[in-house]
């Protein structure tokens, strides 16, 4: 290498910290705009993990996963946890730079977008948010075509002698996954006999991980929104608390939670 190697260089800090532009002189954008960066980061790394995961699980090989899962459950401790330090942004700070906002909203966020088709969540709704031809659009379209780490998981119950239906097996992966009595049955069996299935219980209970921290983060974000604005409008357009509630509903595994009523 030609030139040394610094700290600052490695990390290119002088690109990093010159990335957030405040529109007004308020004082409370800069914690609002290093919040919101630092959270699309933290999803830089949670997708990196995610697709990791992903293809150690299609290959069968299932104990390696469970470390790439377990750190995303740890990231989004830590994204959740801040929260609490968006919180300390009272409604009048926030409505003293709200305008400059515009229509800019994190409904509009085509990494977390990305992590739901991923985990499973697909809807195809939300690729119209992005230019058509754009790098974030194609990321989204990838990842709304291709298996999600739940399909992956799905997969394998077969290779464990487990019976899965075609219709399962063979869905369409770019449509929304709609629970099975015969997936519930499946992991019924892995529940009840977690020595025989001890990698499936496994996979299955870091599953659940991931859909909790997901299901915190959703809650701890309706009450920091509500918080802040109350029942207004999203600067999106969106309902604001109204839609952020309804997605509380969400489950990216469904089958590893309704099972639980029928131990």
């Amino acid at each position: 290498m030609s030139e040394t190697m610094t700290y600052g260089r490695y990390l290119a800090l002088d690109q990093l910290l010159a990335a957030q532009k405040p529109l007004s002189d308020r004082h409370d954008e800069l914690l609002f705009i290093v919040i919101h960066q630092s959270k699309e980061l933290w999803l830089k790394e949670i997708i990196h993990e995610v697709r990791l995961a992903k293809r150690l699980v299609a290959a069968g090989d299932l104990e390696p996963a469970y470390k790439a899962m377990a750190r995303v459950s740890r990231i989004q401790t830590i994204m959740t946890l801040s929260w609490d330090v968006l919180a300390t942004m009272t409604p009048a700070d926030y409505l003293n730079f709200r305008e400059v906002l515009g229509t800019s909203s994190g409904f509009q966020s085509h990494q977390f977008r990305t992590l739901e088709y991923l985990l499973g969540l697909k809807d195809e709704r939300f690729t119209a948010f992005h230019e058509e031809g754009s790098a974030a659009r194609a990321e989204l379209q990838a990842a709304l075509s291709e298996p999600s780490l739940y399909d992956d998981a799905l997969a394998q119950l077969p290779a464990h002698g487990l019976a899965l239906p075609q219709a399962v097996l063979k869905r369409d992966k770019a449509a929304p996954y709609a629970p099975s009595a015969e997936v519930e049955a499946a992991w019924l069996a892995v529940y009840r006999d977690t020595k025989r299935y001890w990698e499936l219980y496994q996979l299955a209970e870091k599953l659940v991980d991931l859909d909790d921290a997901l299901l915190t983060w959703r809650h701890k974000h309706v009450l920091t929104v509500e918080r802040i604005i109350g029942g207004r409008t999203g600067t999106g357009g969106t309902e604001g608390v109204g839609y952020l509630q309804k997605t509380l509903s969400r489950r990216c595994f469904p089958e590893l939670w309704t099972l639980r009523t029928k131990l």
